[in-house]
């Protein structure tokens, strides 16, 4: 591994993690990569899809993009569970801290990479989120008291920042469950590593996002993502949870089902995807005005400029963020 003397120096391998960030199709993993060779890195998936096997093409594993100038950079959260799993945040979570202070305790320096944003806030702001036993009883209560009523008593334990939970009963039966859980179990949830953070957001001009989102959409079709999705299919996964997983698995399941045309497939999946995108910016942003540094990136420089600019900004330390860029 490359990891120069200043390097060494400047920055303190147990108490700061690096995280690369950014929409979808900005090139996080190429850069994630060779920033970890330079620093004798390893890399913490923070993709909410990439922990299943199978889903390969449709998450964006590249995993190709891990084995640069001679050299595997090791990666952790990657192909972890059977797809159709049901993986969560609060898993996550755990996952998280149990590889972090596996890369620390080797000496080297872990890397956080990811869209998911979710996931990324989980880290840097400590999430207090935990998992719970079925209650069937407390079910039951709950079968007299309407959607609504229900979100409403979510909301009074916990901020909500997103619809995830509420679009669904049975997932809004789940997070009041894990909520009412935990006010009887206060010491169960996981405990973040004591750490800094430096936080790399990717970012391009909106038209050119829309460029790189359709030329990787085509990439990925011809390199066989239809194929991937009928596999799964084929291997049992339920129908069901793969139009849950969203965005390729959602389309491409209804296209193999008959329910599409390919061109409708396509153009209805490009345009989720650049919402999709326009989705994880506004999370970003978000995080910023709640207080979270970000160094945002200009996505248009050499990659050798980024990589120099990324390595100054985290070996300095430097806490401030700065203005992000108009979408």
């Amino acid at each position: 591994m490359n990891l120069t003397s200043s390097a060494a120096s400047s920055i303190s391998l147990t108490t700061k993690l690096l995280t690369i960030t950014g929409p979808t199709a900005c090139g996080k993993t190429s850069l994630a990569a060779e920033l970890a060779y330079q620093l004798g890195g390893e890399i913490i998936s923070a993709d909410s899809r990439q922990v299943f096997r199978g889903m390969d093409i449709g998450t964006g594993k590249d995993l190709g993009e891990y084995r640069l100038h001679g050299t595997d950079i090791p990666y952790h959260l990657i192909d972890i569970h059977e797809a159709g799993y049901e993986y969560n945040v609060y898993q996550f979570q755990n996952d998280f801290i149990k590889a972090f202070h596996e890369i620390v305790s080797r000496g080297r320096q872990p890397i956080l990479c990811g869209g998911t944003g979710m996931y990324i806030e989980a880290v840097v702001s400590g999430y207090q989120l935990a998992d719970a036993p079925v209650d069937p009883d407390f079910r039951q209560r709950m079968e007299a008291y309407t959607d609504e009523q229900l979100t409403e008593r979510l909301a009074s334990y916990i901020k909500l920042h997103n619809h995830t939970d509420t679009e669904d009963r049975d997932r809004l039966l789940r997070a009041l469950e894990i909520q009412e859980y935990h006010r009887r179990h206060p010491d169960e949830y996981p405990h973040m590593p004591d750490m800094q953070h430096c936080i790399i957001c990717v970012a391009y001009p909106r038209a050119i996002v829309i460029e790189r989102i359709g030329q990787r959409l085509r990439q990925r079709l011809d390199e066989g993502m239809v194929d991937e999705v009928r596999r799964l299919l084929d291997a049992g996964v339920p129908e069901a949870r793969l139009l849950r997983y969203g965005l390729e698995y959602k389309h491409l399941t209804r296209y193999i089902k008959g329910e599409e045309t390919y061109e409708k497939m396509y153009e209805d999946l490009y345009t989720d995807i650049r919402r999709f995108a326009k989705r994880q910016m506004t999370w970003f942003r978000r995080m910023e005005r709640q207080g979270i540094p970000l160094h945002w990136l200009d996505g248009t420089l050499p990659f050798e400029e980024k990589v120099r600019r990324v390595r100054k900004i985290f070996e300095a330390s430097t806490p401030a963020s700065h203005s992000a860029p108009t979408p």
